[in-house]
């Protein structure tokens, strides 16, 4: 498959859950991937607002990051339980162990890996980010980023985003390494 088109008939078996750190492009690559499939697209963060009937930051500052962890979990179990889809996930998802076996028995993770400097470029301007709200929020994005990026490395997959690739490329990205490393999760109609 040349980079940046899709055959027709792709055949989606599991989710494909995306993984990352907060502005690698998880829902806007999977928004794209998933409309390329002519699958369904979730996002476990908009799912655990819509069940809160508040936002991620709102959640944050009345329950805590060990409450929004537990309800995270079980989001992801019941996003994961269904038809196979696209699913793109908060960022700390993929740092529980049970999310990560989940993920992988009943999906595919794949780590949308973006450095650090374009993820900064991405999430500098944004006021929705909880985890941001520091003194110093570049060092905290660096902080994570460091704590995080050798357990993404777990995932199943792994596809590089860079700076000025379309949507469009990126989610032929993900569609490819998926054909040619993962057959069981998507294949080529015979």
């Amino acid at each position: 498959m040349a980079e940046g088109t899709f055959h027709k008939g792709l055949i989606l078996r599991k989710t494909v859950v995306f993984v990352g750190m907060m502005g690698a492009g998880k829902t806007a690559v999977g928004k794209t991937l998933a409309s390329r499939l002519g699958v369904k697209f979730r996002d476990s963060d908009h799912e655990i607002e819509v069940a809160a009937q508040m936002n991620i930051a709102e959640i944050f500052a009345r329950d805590g990051e060990d409450f929004f962890r537990r309800k995270e979990s079980q989001i992801i179990g019941r996003l994961l339980d269904g038809a196979p889809g696209v699913l793109s996930t908060g960022g700390g998802a993929f740092m529980s162990e049970a999310n990560r076996k989940m993920i992988s028995e009943l999906g595919v993770s794949v780590w949308l890996n973006a450095d650090l400097e374009l993820l900064w470029e991405r999430v500098r301007h944004k006021d929705t980010r909880p985890l941001l709200k520091t003194a110093d929020p570049k060092g905290t994005l660096r902080g994570l980023y460091d704590r995080r990026v050798p357990i993404y490395a777990l995932a199943d997959l792994a596809v590089r985003s860079e700076p000025g690739m379309s949507l469009d490329k990126m989610a032929a990205r993900v569609a490819d390494a998926l054909l040619a490393e993962r057959p069981d999760v998507l294949e080529e109609p015979t």
